[in-house]
């Protein structure tokens, strides 16, 4: 919500003509009760042979918490996503090894057809999502951090600045997961169960800088398209934003990866991802780190809610 508050606040979309994407682009909207009963799957099989992204995530999140009831019976299903999941890891790597290429080949497309003119509203779109994931970590990380758990947000940022730091630069939560491992326990105190628990998981599920981007991303394509969105959109941006961020890998764009499903969730045009696509590697810097912070913030609260934080350890400083 915090993204769909703020690009409309600073409209990162007004003043973008691109040529072939326009308002006749986007196809019927669904409204919010069909996005909501839609989530469903029918055809678990057919949703993924028809790329249906939400009902695969469903489908995928219900099969995981069955194999997280069922047990140790269910430990060679468990092993088998868990390879899976690292191939594909290992190909959206290689993928993103060769993207420096192909965004170069798209912002000379983009300008070469539109002008060098269009690129430069893309500045206020970096603008939008910087100010929105900053806002984002202070408020949030304030009230988890000061509010929840009582203590010094600014001694928390300094703890967790080392993790913060290294997913900027690398723009991957789950690359940046040993570092933040480590300011958790020898910087903010936080136990070893309680960090090797909710680190990782937060590192897979809690995406908030993922989903400021999704809801920017959508925001921006409708000014530039020229549609008005009304509370029935952004109900359905939020919903499906949430969903994707949380099927989203902690790797280098995968929320890029996922902006169509936003985008067609209300009908707009998902051709527009090939101009957010020239400028992601900055915005993914942004939204990892907001990631890596929002993780930090509740192992903090659940380890002083638990008894399992040295506050001591929490008031010094980094030692990292």
């Amino acid at each position: 919500a915090g993204g769909l508050v703020w690009a409309n606040l600073l409209r990162p979309g007004a003043g973008v003509a691109i040529a072939g994407l326009d308002a006749a682009a986007p196809t019927d909207a669904l409204s919010l009760a069909d996005l909501v009963l839609g989530i469903v799957p029918a055809n678990p099989i057919e949703a993924m042979a028809t790329g249906n992204v939400l009902q695969v995530i469903f489908f995928a999140l219900l099969t995981g918490l069955a194999i997280n009831a069922v047990g140790e019976a269910a430990a060679p299903l468990r092993r088998f996503f868990n390879a899976a999941a690292e191939i594909v890891y290992k190909i959206t790597h290689w993928v993103m090894e060769a993207a420096p290429y192909g965004v170069f080949a798209l912002i000379a497309w983009v300008a070469g057809t539109n002008g060098i003119a269009v690129l430069r509203p893309l500045a206020m779109l970096i603008v939008t999502l910087y100010v929105a994931c900053l806002v984002h970590m202070a408020l949030v990380s304030g009230l988890l951090v000061g509010v929840l758990a009582r203590l010094n947000l600014w001694q928390f940022l300094r703890g967790i600045r080392d993790a913060q730091l290294v997913a900027f630069s690398t723009s991957t939560s789950s690359g940046t997961l040993p570092v933040t491992l480590t300011c958790a326990q020898e910087n903010l105190g936080i136990s070893r169960g309680v960090s090797s628990f909710v680190l990782p998981v937060g590192a897979t599920m809690n995406m908030d800088g993922t989903a400021i981007y999704m809801g920017i991303a959508a925001v921006f394509t409708a000014q530039a398209v020229g549609v008005t969105l009304d509370m029935a959109d952004y109900g359905a941006i939020i919903l499906s934003g949430t969903l994707a961020s949380i099927g989203a890998a902690g790797v280098p764009s995968a929320g890029l990866i996922l902006i169509p499903l936003v985008l067609s969730s209300v009908g707009l045009p998902v051709e527009a991802i090939a101009v957010i696509a020239g400028i992601d590697r900055v915005l993914d810097m942004m939204r990892t780190a907001t990631n890596v912070t929002g993780d930090a913030a509740v192992a903090t609260v659940v380890a002083k809610s638990e008894g399992e934080l040295d506050e001591a350890v929490f008031a010094h400083r980094p030692v990292v």
